[in-house]
């Protein structure tokens, strides 16, 4: 990579750490509220992963608004469904990886307080899932296209 490349990727690499650090309170904020609420047990106390399942959800449409418009808002991207496909899958795959650990950490290792789901689910799950959503957004959902060329008349 040539230096303008290296500081256009290191940027874009800083502003989706910024988006991935909101939308992590976004999915700590929300998945706490459902599991654990302010008191104690919350609205979803004995689903944990299905709590965590809407909690990523609403926390992935911040990463595509942020991601979209401000991450990668150099790019000429038309309107695809395949382009909104292409995230959802790539979110899918995402939640999996969130899930494997919160589960782990469940059902495995028999951790069930804020504090283990909290690093399961959000800290280490959260981390390997904005590993793997940097390297598909940035090839698959995001993907440098030049504009079409205006017909000529």
């Amino acid at each position: 990579m040539h230096g303008n490349a290296a500081t256009r990727k290191a940027k874009q690499a800083g502003a989706f750490l910024v988006i991935g650090g909101l939308a992590f309170l976004v999915d700590a904020g929300v998945y706490n509220l459902l599991v654990f609420w302010v008191t104690g047990d919350g609205p979803m106390h004995g689903q944990p992963l299905a709590a965590k399942i809407i909690s990523i959800v609403v926390a992935s449409l911040v990463t595509y608004v942020g991601n979209r418009y401000w991450t990668f808002s150099d790019r000429h991207l038309p309107h695809r469904f395949s382009r909104y496909a292409i995230f959802v899958l790539c979110n899918l795959i995402a939640i999996g990886l969130q899930l494997g650990c919160l589960a782990f950490s469940r059902y495995v290792l028999g951790l069930d307080d804020v504090v283990a789901d909290n690093i399961s689910g959000t800290l280490i799950g959260q981390t390997l899932a904005t590993a793997f959503r940097f390297l598909t957004y940035d090839r698959f959902v995001f993907p440098h296209e030049e504009p079409s060329p205006a017909p000529r008349p």
